[in-house]
């Protein structure tokens, strides 16, 4: 799901950059 969300949001790199944010974050605890 995570590649066709990037090739989906190009226009949305805000978005993505914060759901991978989050996702480390999450990954990190």
């Amino acid at each position: 799901p995570e590649t066709i969300r990037l090739s989906v949001g190009i226009e949305h790199v805000d978005d993505i950059i914060a759901d991978l944010d989050q996702a480390l974050a999450a990954a990190d605890k």
